[in-house]
């Protein structure tokens, strides 16, 4: 598959020696690193986050190219639409499985080792992917592995990191501290994503086969999980809760959080019809792109989609959290709806780019509101239990789209995923809007 006129070719992109959009990031230079250092923190912010946002960084890069790789990987193993699609709903179904086996253990265990243990999957996951190749194999490491075929984190590293960001912030930095962690995770994924190009640039180099530098990729992604293994490691006993703050069962919050979570758990039911890799399908399919283009798109869509993070924190102070979350979210998803309706490429990736400058701007600020509205005992189980019904219902809906990406080349899976979205979005407004967290109620 090639795309041609707007975008370019992949082998233009791969063969001529072009420089990646990305190359200017990394060849910068003009920032001080002390300055990089204290925009990093926030105020009042223990060092060990910056060892958390260095693994997410990590993290975020191979979640970046394995996104758009793996549907590619399993074209070229010559699977179908729909089989894609039951693979992914897999890899999501397993994470939220395992992260409600976490939510269970994590007030018995402590956070930094359950992080050690995830690291290590990460690195049996990359090692398994290039080694089995029949379908049954893969689905069972996709079930128990740590692959993520969404832009956004939905492993069980998500809600361990985010109960010791909450701890390593006081509570006026949290929000910052959480958009800063959103922003690395969507900026490095950019990166990751223009680095699923690399397998046609080794291809039309004569350097390797597609299939077998895909494979490499996923010892590269093994590599990254080693490293992050390395990071966890360093982390000190300072993040570890105090005894009044020991985590625990949910107890008096129980009610607000069970709500949040079955509100989430729409959201992401309707986000699993327009997870990256089947993103990145229907575009093969509709636009007949090539992976190196499609890296190059989501790039773009990743860098637009990292800057609203550090936007949400602005907005949430002064309008709130709960506005903050859903008036950037209705207007994304209509434009999401948009896209499919485009009759060129052009005018889809407009609509495309516009969704990514504002749906990701609820991130941070979801939460930032969670780790809130409970007490500080209750935010391990309080991640864990928002996390995981997101993680189920969203494997609920890729096979789904895949046995409609079958069916037709339109988008419906697009359709269908804003119209929910912005079901969502209405119903957490009339219900939450008055609910406030303390640094918001005055207390």
């Amino acid at each position: 598959m090639r795309v041609t006129g707007f975008w370019g070719s992949a082998e233009y992109n791969a063969g001529r020696g072009g420089l990646c959009p990305g190359c200017f990031l990394l060849r910068s230079r003009a920032i001080p690193m002390v300055a990089i250092r204290d925009f990093m923190l926030p105020p009042g912010t223990l060092p060990d986050a910056r060892a958390l946002l260095a693994a997410r960084a990590l993290r975020a890069f191979g979640d970046g190219f394995v996104s758009l790789l793996l549907p590619y990987y399993l074209i070229l193993l010559g699977y179908s639409a729909l089989q894609v699609g039951l693979l992914v709903t897999a890899t999501l179904l397993g994470s939220g499985l395992m992260t409600l086996g976490v939510g269970f253990i994590a007030h018995r265990h402590s956070t930094r080792h359950l992080l050690l243990f995830a690291s290590l999957l990460m690195i049996v996951t990359g090692l398994a992917m290039p080694a089995l190749t029949g379908f049954w194999p893969l689905l069972v490491v996709a079930a128990i592995g740590t692959l993520n075929p969404a832009a956004n984190d939905v492993t069980l590293f998500s809600p361990l990191e985010q109960t010791l960001l909450t701890r390593a912030a006081p509570a006026q930095s949290r929000t910052a501290l959480f958009a800063r962690y959103s922003l690395i995770g969507a900026l490095v994924a950019a990166l990751g994503a223009q680095a699923a190009g690399l397998p046609d640039l080794f291809a039309a180099h004569g350097m390797m086969t597609p299939l077998a530098a895909i494979q490499a990729m996923f010892l590269l992604y093994a590599a990254l999980g080693m490293a992050g293994f390395m990071l966890y490691r360093r982390l000190s006993p300072a993040l570890e809760p105090e005894h009044h703050e020991q985590p625990v069962p949910l107890g008096k919050s129980r009610r607000i959080v069970y709500t949040l979570a079955a509100l989430f758990s729409i959201d992401a039911f309707a986000g699993g019809f327009a997870v990256q890799s089947l993103l990145a399908l229907w575009l093969f399919q509709r636009f007949e792109l090539s992976v190196t283009a499609a890296g190059t798109i989501f790039f773009w869509t990743g860098l637009l989609t990292a800057f609203s993070h550090l936007a949400a924190a602005r907005v949430a102070a002064r309008f709130g959290l709960i506005n903050t979350m859903v008036f950037t979210h209705l207007p994304a998803n209509v434009f999401l709806i948009l896209v499919p309706l485009m009759p060129t490429l052009e005018l889809a990736l407009l609509f495309l780019f516009l969704r990514s400058a504002l749906s990701s701007m609820d991130v941070p600020a979801r939460t930032s509101y969670v780790m809130a509205v409970v007490s500080p005992g209750e935010r391990p189980a309080a991640a864990s239990v928002t996390a995981v019904p997101r993680s189920l219902a969203s494997a609920l809906s890729p096979s789904l789209a895949g046995a409609l990406l079958t069916l037709s080349a339109f988008g419906w899976p697009l359709v269908i995923c804003g119209v929910l979205k912005i079901i969502y979005d209405l119903t957490l407004l009339k219900m939450f809007s008055a609910v406030k967290p303390p640094e918001e109620s005055g207390h």
